[in-house]
C-alpha cells in the first residue's frame, strides 16, 4: 500500500530523485521537471552590478553580505547567504565578522567620526540588521547577537541618536516574535502530548452500543467546515516554522563537507518541522480510526464518503498536506482491506483524488496542481485565494535531495553558492505561503477533537479492521488472534 504516514529524514521517505533546477543535478532521463514559477527570493542571487555569485570563499561572501556607504546587498543575496552561512559559520560568529568589517571600513574605531560617510552608513546597516531580525528570529535566542547589535550602534549612534530609537524599535518586535515563537513551541508540546493518547482497548466497545466515544461525524458534519479547520491547524503550524530549520534538519547529512556543524548549541533545531510532521502522521491515523471504528459497515462507508468530500474541499482551498493525510489514511492496510465497507461506499471522488496526488512522474500530476495554486496566490485579491499549503513531506524531499545532490564547498574550498541560491528559492516560495493568514473563523469544537481525539496505533487499526470484516486468509487469522490477546487480554 502505498501513502503510509511518514516521519520525517526516515529512508523510506525519499525514494525518488527531485526535480530542482536541472543545472545542478542531472536528472533521469525522461524525468526533467518543468520548472516551479519563481517566488520568493529568486535565483539571481548577486552583486549589486554583477552577474549572479555561483561559488566564492566564506570570507568573500561575508564581505558581499557588509553594507557600505554606497553599497547595500541584494535582498536575494541576504536571504540566501544569511540562510546558508549558518552550515559554515555560527549565526553569532557571522554577526561579529560582519561588525568587525562594518569598525574597521567605516573606521569606527577612530574619533573624530567622518560624520557624512557614516550618516550614509547608519541607515544601510540598521536595514541589514532589521532584515535579519525579521526573518531568522531564532539566531537572536543567543544573548551574543543582541550584544553585537547594541555594540555597532552604539558607535555610530553619536551621528544621530534616531539609530538608537530605530534600534529598541528593532529590538521591540523582535521580542514580541520570539515570544511568540516559544508560545507557539509549547503549544506544539501540549498538543503533541495529548494527541499521543491511543486508546486501543476502545476496540472492545466497538459491538456494545451507545459508542463510548465521539467520532468526526458527531462533532462535524460539514465536509467544507472541517476542510477549513484542518486548513487553520496546518497554517499554524506553518507560522512556527523557520527557514533555518530545513537547513538545520539536515545538517549531519553532508559527508562531502569536511566543516563541522555549527550547531551543538542550538536545542531547538527543527522541532516546529517535526512538530509539524507529527500532526501529519495524526492526521493520517485519525481518519484511518473514524473509519474502522464504527461497528456497522454502513456507517462506516458514510464515513469513507465523509472524508473523501473533506479531501476535496482541501483540494480545492490548496491545501494539500491534509489532502494527502486523508489519502494516507484511507489507503493504509487496516481501512484499504474493508471490501464490503469500500463496496458499500460511493468512491468516483476518491479515485479522481488518488490520481491527483499519484507519485507516478515524481508527483507530476499534484507539481501542476501545486504551480496552478502558486500562480493563483500570487494574482489574489482575498486571502481565501492566497492559501497554498504543499505537501509537506514532499517538499521537505526535495530539499534533502538538492542537500545530498550537491556538495556544500567545491573541491577548491569555495562555497558552492549556487546550490544555497536554489534552496533560498526553494525555502524562500515556502516563507512566502506560510505567511497567509487563516481566513476561515474558528471552531474551538472541532480543532479540540483535532488534536485530542484518540487515535489507534497500527494494532489498534488492524483489530478493530479484523472486528468489523472478518480475517480473509490463515496470516490474517493468526494476527487476529494475537492482537485479541496482546490488546484486549482476550483469547
Amino acid at each position: 500500500q502505498t501513502g503510509m504516514p511518514q516521519t520525517v529524514c526516515s529512508g523510506t521517505m525519499f525514494t525518488t530523485p527531485s526535480g530542482f533546477s536541472p543545472h545542478l543535478a542531472c536528472a533521469e532521463p525522461g524525468e526533467e521537471e518543468e520548472e516551479a514559477p519563481q517566488e520568493g527570493p529568486g535565483p539571481g542571487a548577486c552583486l549589486a552590478d554583477g552577474p549572479p555569485i555561483t561559488s566564492a570563499s566564506l570570507d568573500t561572501l561575508i564581505q558581499n553580505l557588509v553594507p557600505t556607504a554606497d553599497y547595500y546587498p541584494e535582498k536575494a543575496y541576504v536571504f540566501a547567504f544569511l540562510l546558508s552561512a549558518r552550515l559554515f559559520i555560527p549565526p553569532s560568529e557571522l554577526l561579529a565578522r560582519v561588525c568587525e568589517l562594518c569598525i574597521k571600513q567605516q573606521q569606527l574605531d577612530q574619533s573624530p567620526l567622518d560624520m557624512t560617510k557614516v550618516r550614509k552608513f547608519g541607515p544601510k546597516i540598521l536595514q541589514l540588521l532589521k532584515e535579519w531580525t525579521e526573518t531568522f528570529p531564532s539566531d537572536f535566542r543567543d544573548e551574543k547577537m543582541v550584544g553585537h547589535l547594541e555594540d555597532i550602534i552604539h558607535r555610530i549612534a553619536a551621528c544621530d541618536e534616531a539609530y538608537w530609537k530605530t534600534l529598541n524599535q528593532v529590538l521591540q518586535k523582535l521580542n514580541q516574535r520570539l515570544v511568540l515563537m516559544s508560545q507557539g513551541e509549547e503549544s506544539s508540546l501540549k498538543v503533541s502530548v495529548n494527541a499521543s493518547s491511543i486508546s486501543d482497548k476502545l476496540v472492545a466497545f466497538k459491538t456494545k452500543p451507545p459508542p463510548i466515544q465521539k467520532d468526526i461525524l458527531s462533532i462535524c458534519n460539514d465536509p467544507y467546515t472541517l476542510a477549513q479547520q484542518l486548513t487553520h491547524v496546518e497554517l499554524e503550524h506553518l507560522s512556527h516554522i523557520g527557514p533555518e530549520e530545513f537547513v538545520q534538519a539536515f545538517v549531519q547529512k553532508d559527508p562531502l563537507d569536511g566543516t563541522q556543524p555549527c550547531f551543538s548549541d542550538q536545542k531547538k533545531k527543527s522541532s516546529n518541522l517535526e512538530a509539524y510532521v507529527r500532526w501529519f502522521n495524526r492526521l493520517c491515523y485519525l481518519v484511518a480510526t473514524e473509519i474502522c471504528m464504527p461497528a456497522k459497515k454502513k456507517q462506516r462507508a458514510q464515513v469513507i464518503e465523509f472524508f473523501i468530500d473533506v479531501a476535496r474541499e482541501c483540494f480545492n482551498i490548496g491545501n494539500f498536506n491534509s489532502l494527502m493525510a486523508i489519502i494516507s489514511g484511507m489507503n493504509m492496510s487496516p481501512v484499504s482491506r474493508l471490501k464490503k465497507t469500500w463496496g458499500k461506499a460511493k468512491t468516483a471522488k476518491f479515485f479522481i483524488l488518488e490520481h491527483q496526488m499519484d507519485p507516478t512522474g515524481n508527483f507530476y500530476n499534484y507539481r501542476t496542481a501545486l504551480r496552478g495554486a502558486a500562480h493563483r496566490s500570487r494574482t489574489a485579491n482575498s486571502n481565501r485565494e492566497k492559501i497554498v499549503i504543499p505537501f509537506f513531506s514532499l517538499l521537505i524531499k526535495d530539499i534533502y535531495f538538492l542537500n545530498e545532490g550537491c556538495a556544500n564547498r567545491l573541491p577548491n574550498g569555495h562555497v558552492n553558492f549556487e546550490k544555497f541560491v536554489e534552496l533560498a528559492r526553494q525555502v524562500g516560495e515556502f516563507m512566502t505561503w506560510k505567511q497567509v493568514e487563516c481566513p476561515f473563523e474558528e471552531d474551538r469544537a472541532i480543532l479540540h477533537y483535532l488534536h485530542t481525539a484518540p487515535v489507534f496505533s497500527e494494532d489498534g487499526l488492524y483489530l478493530a479492521s479484523y472486528e468489523s470484516e472478518s480475517p480473509e486468509n490463515q496470516v490474517e487469522k493468526d494476527r487476529w488472534k494475537a492482537l485479541r490477546s496482546n490488546v484486549l487480554g482476550k483469547t
